[in-house]
């Protein structure tokens, strides 16, 4: 059959740690359809929600304290693909057991992603992440080298660059895992970002975009298809109107076109519709599905989302 990266959005993963559970039980049920069907399967999964949970939960404290030491990203990204990871681990293991699907090992790759540290995106910190201090607080921490906003009359937080990644630096592992069979989960939450100064690997705090993420993983394991999910069936024009059309196929083309005119903002189906041009190009034959999570073994065998093609 064919080898497909699953991309899953953090936001449909639920934040507190019964709902992922849940969520995660549900998310299985398809994912080992494709397993069932002959698929091989690679998982790459968002994080903002939970990392966002990790970070509020660590820097304030359990009784609401705003004294404790904050909590370094880099760290909270790392917590949160293991959690996440050995979650997703479970719920497919026993969907394959109930499905009767066997010979496969689910692996989760704590996973780090190379960024450049003259990533433009650096000197101009956009994405908010965790809890809300106070105008006093933050400037304590601005003065340790810290970017921090005040958010809708909230408070203030914290703010990190989102670079570009260059590279999955387990990506030679995570292949060889893919070959030998393994349903493996990497690149979570976009990866742990990490630069290289004279020829040390170093954390550093940044968010980087999972769907970006996602295209180099589908790129070093050689997949066949990108299926990003979403919370909608297909991919629409002219969205929440009464002109509103769903797409079934679009080329790469199309797309641009679409995007240039303003039909696919940038908070919400933008950065996949990108995404899935970015795979559509990066090989022969390759095509991204966007769809929703109870949809994806039906769209994978065409029969409802959106296709991105060459």
């Amino acid at each position: 059959m064919s080898r497909i990266l699953v991309s899953l959005g953090g936001n449909a993963l639920g934040v507190d740690f019964d709902e992922l559970v849940e969520t995660v039980g549900v998310i299985a049920t398809p994912i080992v359809g494709l397993l069932a069907d002959g698929h091989e399967v690679v998982i790459c999964h968002g994080n903002g929600p939970q990392v966002g949970m990790i970070k509020t939960d660590i820097d304030l404290g359990k009784a609401g304290l705003h004294e404790n030491r904050v909590m370094p990203l880099s760290e909270c990204v790392a917590m949160s693909q293991s959690y996440i990871g050995y979650h997703l681990q479970n719920a497919i293991e026993n969907q394959m057991a109930a499905q009767g699907v066997a010979g496969r090992v689910v692996t989760t790759v704590v996973s780090r992603c190379l960024v450049d540290p003259a990533d433009p995106g650096f000197a101009n910190p956009t994405k908010p992440i965790g809890a809300f201090f106070t105008k006093e607080q933050a400037d304590g921490y601005i003065a340790e080298g810290k970017t921090f906003i005040e958010d809708s009359g909230r408070g203030w937080r914290e703010v990190v660059a989102s670079p570009i990644p260059q590279t999955i630096l387990e990506k030679d592992a995570v292949r060889e895992l893919v070959s030998a069979g393994h349903v493996v989960i990497a690149g979570g939450g976009g990866g742990i970002p990490v630069v290289t100064r004279d020829g040390w690997t170093k954390a550093i705090d940044a968010v980087i975009d999972k769907d970006r993420t996602s295209i180099l993983l589908a790129a070093d394991t050689e997949c066949d298809s990108l299926a990003i999910l979403t919370g909608v069936e297909k991919v629409a024009v002219d969205f929440n109107t009464p002109q509103q059309r769903d797409l079934d196929e679009i080329t790469v083309a199309q797309a641009q076109e679409f995007m240039a005119a303003g039909q696919f903002p940038a908070g919400s189906m933008g950065p996949k519709i990108q995404a899935a041009i970015d795979f559509a190009t990066s090989g022969p034959g390759r095509k991204c599905l966007i769809t929703s999570l109870d949809k994806l073994v039906e769209g994978l065998r065409g029969e409802t989302g959106t296709w991105v093609v060459a």
